[in-house]
């Protein structure tokens, strides 16, 4: 069947050749991520009866995964994910079961603990950039590309959701260690379905490369493309802005889930904190899969702007809720926008990178929204107790509303030509 007398739509995506091999192996292998966080925080706890020591393994574990990233896909860039993917992957699921084992008895070492979790977090295979990069060559329709990063984000999304699940289940019947074990096995076996999946036989690595510039990009400065690194300090506005919306959307909702346990305290409603991350994860579900579906006419960087802007003043504007359960309204409508904004920010970053940086550049979007996440965590919580929660919300909203007024400002700038002028 011809893609171009498809019409557009998810059956049409998961219709393409190849498409739901490669998608189900991907999110089978990062169906791990959703359950490793929890496992290795109970698991660690269980075996040093020490909530100091499980979180500073399970922070060292996040910083190395998430400060490394960038670096692991320009692995998977420059030698394509047959030769650094399955590497990655390997050491990723000895190094896990490395620590079910260490936490399977009582009085482990923490510092054992925490060595082995900076290696594994070092090694995380970057799963879900990987896929987004295959998504480009898989959906080469670009009417179909934009379906095709919504279903991808929400269903990560959902995979977020269901592994602490998965988890809270495994540890009625099991230790948590286990559950480490457990996220080994996914990791390794998606992997491979992956990498054997005939998509990955096409990949574009950085040596077949074409010699012209990225797609979407002027030349600024010269006739040769300057490199990825080069372009998020000078001549990518596109890939940059992106960058800065995913990481200010990371602090928002990082602070927010913070703030929501916050919020039910102050009511003396424990119970509504799940109601309320439900709904914000249901939203951004929902939002997704609509944003996914319709045909946009405006600009990736204009929808991005407007996006961001609309999620940080719905979230702003709920510490106002005179009610727990009318949080979980303003939640709702919150998460409408979140997944259409990553997806915008993913869609900018491979139009903004050529064959041989995708997976980096998608990669840079991803180590973004998760550093913001994991610093905004931290500085709430120095201000929670400080300031009434209204202003909390308040202020963690302000980032990403910023980031939103510069994105659309400088959307609105018209593009240089190939002399570098502004035409």
């Amino acid at each position: 069947m011809s893609l171009s007398s498809t019409a557009p739509s998810y059956a049409a995506v998961l219709r393409t050749r190849h498409a739901c091999r490669t998608f189900g192996a991907a999110l089978l292998g990062r169906l791990s991520y959703g359950m490793v966080s929890l496992s290795l925080v109970l698991a660690t706890k269980e075996a040093t009866h020490s909530y100091a020591v499980a979180g500073t393994v399970m922070a060292l574990f996040g910083l190395a995964s998430v400060l490394l990233s960038p670096t692991r896909a320009g692995l998977i860039d420059r030698y394509g994910p047959r030769r650094a993917l399955l590497p990655m992957a390997a050491a990723y699921a000895l190094l896990l079961t490395g620590l079910a084992f260490a936490t399977a008895w009582p009085g482990a070492s923490g510092v054992l603990l925490g060595v082995l979790a900076v290696l594994a977090g070092a090694c995380t295979p970057p799963l879900g950039p990987v896929m987004r990069t295959l998504w480009s060559d898989v959906v080469p329709d670009r009417r179909l590309l934009q379906r095709a990063y919504s279903l991808d984000t929400v269903a990560e999304e959902l995979l977020f959701v269901t592994g602490p699940l998965l988890v809270g289940l495994l540890v009625q019947v099991a230790a948590p260690s286990v559950g480490l074990a457990a996220s080994a096995a996914l990791v390794w076996t998606g992997s491979l379905a992956l990498i054997s999946s005939p998509a990955v036989r096409g990949w574009v690595g950085r040596r077949k490369a074409p010699a012209g510039p990225a797609p979407s990009e002027g030349l600024v400065s010269g006739l040769q493309p300057a490199p990825l690194r080069r372009r998020l300090l000078r001549g990518g506005p596109g890939l940059r802005q992106a960058i800065a919306v995913s990481a200010a959307a990371g602090m928002c909702l990082g602070a927010f889930d913070l703030l929501v346990i916050a919020f039910a305290d102050a009511y003396h409603d424990p119970e509504a904190v799940a109601w309320v991350l439900a709904a914000l994860s249901g939203g951004s579900a929902i939002g997704g899969l609509v944003y996914g579906a319709v045909p946009w006419r405006a600009s990736s960087r204009l929808r991005l702007a407007f996006l961001a802007a609309a999620m940080g003043l719905a979230l702003a504007t709920s510490g106002l809720s005179p009610h727990p359960y009318v949080l979980v309204a303003w939640a709702a409508l919150g998460g409408l926008f979140v997944a259409p904004a990553l997806t915008t920010a993913y869609l900018i970053a491979d139009e903004c990178a050529g064959p041989a940086t995708r997976t980096k550049a998608g990669a840079w979007v991803n180590t973004a929204f998760n550093a913001g996440s994991a610093g905004a965590t931290a500085a709430t919580g120095l201000l929670v107790g400080r300031l009434p929660l209204p202003v909390c919300f308040a202020l963690v909203a302000t980032p990403v509303v910023l980031s939103a007024v510069t994105t659309l400002r400088r959307s609105r700038r018209p593009a240089p030509n190939l002399t570098g002028q502004y035409t």
